[in-house]
């Protein structure tokens, strides 16, 4: 089977992403089209994945990736990392459709974001290990990421480890 594409995110592409992104909760946060509208306006890069399908393209994924510090950003999560760390490259989130797991999309996403040219020594991201995301958590370890830290998150209904991947 081929590769998904990979390609900058554009404004056609957002009621896709947001299906993807909100079918994959609770391992990333719902959002609304208006929070895909500012990530595309903030994000230091935002990729899609996508294959063709029977003439018809779909999307197969998504990275949402941000610099830090100096975004104006409600994250509990990215302000964890900017309160600790000069300058970093940030997953706020990576998305991998089903059917394209175990294709390496998740590593192909990463790799773009490190090569992304932000001259960033760290990249950061999170995930959650309540509710446990064992898939997450293995991919992170494989690529090389250790942890840094742990936090509960939304009242305590969740808690993520926080982990770093020195570029």
């Amino acid at each position: 089977m081929p590769f998904d594409t990979l390609r900058n995110f554009v404004k056609g592409d957002l009621e896709a992403v947001l299906t993807l992104n909100n079918s994959a909760a609770p391992a990333v946060n719902e959002l609304t089209s208006s929070d895909l509208k500012w990530f595309a306006e903030v994000s230091h890069l935002f990729l899609v994945s996508e294959r063709k399908v029977e003439e018809k393209t779909q999307i197969t994924g998504f990275l949402i990736g941000l610099t830090g510090p100096g975004v104006d950003y409600e994250s509990i999560n990215y302000n964890w990392f900017t309160s600790r760390y000069e300058s970093f490259l940030y997953v706020d989130r990576v998305v991998v459709d089903e059917s394209s797991w175990g294709q390496g999309n998740g590593r192909r996403f990463y790799e773009a974001l490190v090569g992304s040219g932000s001259n960033q020594p760290v990249m950061c991201a999170e995930v959650n290990i309540k509710p446990r995301n064992e898939r997450s958590l293995i991919f992170h370890e494989k690529f090389g990421f250790t942890p840094v830290g742990e936090q509960d998150t939304e009242g305590g209904s969740k808690r993520v480890q926080l982990m770093e991947y020195k570029i």
